[in-house]
């Protein structure tokens, strides 16, 4: 086949490509384009529920750095809220993707080993992850009611007070937390179980035979081999864990101890009616997690074609 034959076949698989690839970009644009583009230009407007459909006036960046905006100099109560904002979903997004991580390694290591009924166990062990968030955390929310809640029922058998685990601010975020392990452990357990599946068996006969610590195994051998499985798992976790919503919102509702970005952005846009401001806080939520997902391929070498 000659280079100009070559050239028209390439040629011609794209444009077949493009052709299968056309309805999907189509339905992605309305789905997920246009929304993102209206909220963006809604952020630089003093929109409101009233005058979303016309009205709202053109203010520039005074929803993000005006004497009211979201990173005015100033200290208001605006900015106070938002920055628990970002602190709390900070902090979340810390402390249970950190705990998941390491639960579900040690949970897929577990279920990686044969033993009796290990079918049963890894089937059973994914049910958290597959109730939804909204019944888990109304669950959750029962189990850790301060007066009839079971947690609490359980406590008072080792002779402890009752608490109040939604409610009181030292406790809230650990009750959030909580929640949010138990049910997104399974899902890092099953991605790391994946990567351990794959792993080649020489490797550790190798390591049986010249009587290595399982330990130093584990560390030297099984996970830098499963590294990549678990990259792609923690920064799955790390997105969602930063656009929390529902969990939170059903635990603690509009909580300043707990409330996260997209409960800021559902407040301001809801409850406020305030439009430009809540565009505004769910630009900067994109830009974070746009950020995130750009330093995950930045320092883990990704290539995006």
């Amino acid at each position: 086949m000659s280079q100009s034959q070559r050239s028209a076949l390439t040629r011609q698989r794209e444009r077949s490509a493009w052709v299968f690839l056309a309805p999907m970009l189509v339905i992605l644009f309305c789905v997920a384009g246009w929304p993102l583009m209206r909220t963006i230009w809604f952020s630089f407007t003093d929109a409101t529920i009233d005058t979303m459909k016309g009205g709202s006036t053109f203010i520039g960046l005074e929803n993000y750095f005006g004497e009211y905006g979201l990173f005015a100099t100033g200290k208001t109560l605006i900015q106070e809220k938002w920055g628990h904002a970002i602190g709390n979903t900070l902090l979340f997004a810390l402390i249970s993707v950190t705990l998941e991580t390491v639960l579900g390694v040690i949970v897929a290591l577990i279920l990686n080993a044969e033993f009796k009924g290990r079918a049963f166990v890894r089937a059973a062990v994914l049910v958290p992850w597959a109730i939804p968030t909204i019944v888990s955390a109304k669950m959750w929310g029962w189990m850790l009611n301060d007066q009839f809640g079971v947690i609490n029922y359980i406590l008072g058998w080792f002779g402890m007070e009752p608490r109040a685990w939604v409610a009181d601010p030292s406790l809230s975020m650990f009750s959030v937390v909580l929640v949010d392990v138990w049910k997104t452990t399974p899902f890092m357990a099953l991605l790391v179980l994946a990567a351990l599946q794959m792993l080649p068996k020489d490797c550790y006969e190798a390591a049986q035979v010249d009587g290595i610590h399982p330990v130093k195994v584990f560390f030297k051998v099984t996970l830098p081999l499963i590294k990549p499985a678990l990259m792609v798992a923690v920064i799955f976790r790390l997105l969602d864990a930063l656009r929390v919503f529902d969990l939170i919102y059903v635990l603690t509702s509009n909580s300043e101890d707990t409330i996260s970005m997209s409960g800021y952005v559902r407040q301001e846009m809801i409850d406020n009616a305030n439009v430009g401001f809540g565009s505004a806080a769910a630009t900067v939520l994109f830009l974070i997690i746009g950020a995130c997902t750009v330093a995950y391929m930045k320092f883990s070498k990704l290539k995006v074609d």
